[in-house]
């Protein structure tokens, strides 16, 4: 098992101050993606309450697991956006700040005298990302959108599952993950040009549908060429064949023989020369003709074998294959743990969590764990204090409930 490192590295990002007012998802996966890489991250969250993935899912020592992951190397800034001293303090920080995230509603910030104008003229180099459900603009701003709703309008939920049954999720909030990666590719884009091209600072509109929308391939493309509506089609990849998941003695394998030199590779190993010569099968459009066929001929073959013998086979003979992962074989495989994926986290409380390591990996600046997710309001009175306020000043704010 990886442990953090013993010695620092550089950080591509140290030096780069975010304020970060979004909760649950999208905007703090955001603010934990830029913290790895150096970042210093303050989080702004109520008093009293805290953001709410603070109890989502499984809980230890009253905190939730998945918390220690969205919010290690950020600090908690417990102060309640509600009250007018507390927007007062909120602007203090912004004017300091190279960077704002936030996925409230549209027109939240606004409310509070904190739209885009108002900042900017406070601080004009400020990178302003906010995140939503269907964007700052358009007939759907103001409607209420989470990461499952965006999912469906971005035409995700359209293609998960059976054909002819429901729409089933992909098993994890993959529409708000997306916005916030989209939304750390903008604050980088903006950084550079800030800096490289002298340019002012700007707001990222990224909505939730639209981040899914982005991925979809040749959906739309499809559909203006040829009319065609992709449906579902449970496990296969409709239009390249081989690509499916097959039944094994002891589970399912996902075998890609797609290309038309490991599709021959396949037939030859299944012991099917006679679809590995086939003329009509040497490219894939022949192939996704007789799909049906070639899918039963894997079936049969993987039918009497376990999964590793299968991966055993294919492996030998250079053919992309894999069996599902559960979250017991991640925490046991060779490779993740080669790979620095799994680290050693202590929480503040003291134990010891097993986490996902850090994504990208940068060979000069890598990102890495430098603290464990903080309690609510951890750094209320360091932030403050080096945002000029007195302990005089500070404590009267905890007085009057406006920090904590």
């Amino acid at each position: 098992m990886q442990t953090r490192d013993a010695q620092p590295t550089p950080l591509a990002l140290a030096g780069v101050r975010v304020v970060e007012m979004g909760q649950l998802i999208a905007g703090p996966f955001c603010g934990k993606t830029l913290a790895e890489f150096g970042a210093d991250v303050v989080k702004i969250e109520p008093p009293g309450s805290g953001d709410p993935l603070r109890n989502w899912r499984m809980i230890q020592n009253g905190t939730s697991v998945w918390w220690q992951v969205q919010s290690r190397n950020k600090r908690s800034l417990a102060l309640d956006l509600r009250q007018r001293e507390g927007q007062d303090i909120a602007r203090k920080l912004i004017a300091e700040a190279d960077v704002l995230i936030e996925n409230f509603r549209p027109g939240t910030l606004e409310g509070w005298g904190m739209s885009p104008e108002e900042l900017h003229a406070l601080n004009p180099g400020l990178v302003m990302l906010r995140i939503s459900g269907y964007g700052q603009t358009g007939p759907y701003r103001d409607m209420p959108g989470f990461g499952v709703v965006g999912e469906a309008m971005g035409g995700l939920r359209q293609l998960t599952g059976e054909p002819g049954r429901v729409p089933v999720r992909c098993g994890i909030s993959i529409g708000d993950t997306l916005a916030a990666l989209h939304g750390a590719i903008g604050v980088l884009t903006a950084l550079y040009h800030r800096k490289v091209n002298g340019g002012q600072g700007q707001v990222i509109d990224v909505a939730l549908h639209e981040a899914v929308f982005n991925c979809m391939e040749s959906l739309i493309p499809e559909y203006s060429a040829f009319g065609a509506v992709r449906e579902a089609a449970g496990s296969a990849l409709p239009g390249i064949a081989p690509s499916n998941a097959y039944a094994c003695t002891d589970g399912w394998v996902l075998v890609a023989g797609n290309g038309d030199s490991i599709f021959k590779r396949l037939m030859a190993t299944i012991a099917r020369d006679d679809l590995a010569n086939a003329p009509d099968l040497a490219d894939n459009a022949g192939r996704v003709a007789r799909v049906a066929e070639i899918d039963a001929a894997i079936g049969a073959w993987t039918a009497g074998r376990t999964v590793q013998q299968v991966l055993d086979l294919l492996g030998a003979a250079r053919v992309p294959a894999g069996k599902v992962y559960t979250a017991r074989d991640i925490a046991e495989d060779p490779h993740y743990r080669a790979r620095g994926m799994l680290l050693q986290q202590t929480t503040r409380d003291g134990d010891t969590v097993t986490v996902p390591g850090v994504v990208p990996k940068l060979s000069a600046t890598p990102g890495r764990i430098r603290s464990s997710a903080p309690k609510l309001g951890d750094d209320t009175d360091a932030v403050l204090a080096e945002a000029g306020l007195t302990n005089e000043q500070i404590a009267l704010l905890r007085s009057k409930g406006v920090i904590a």
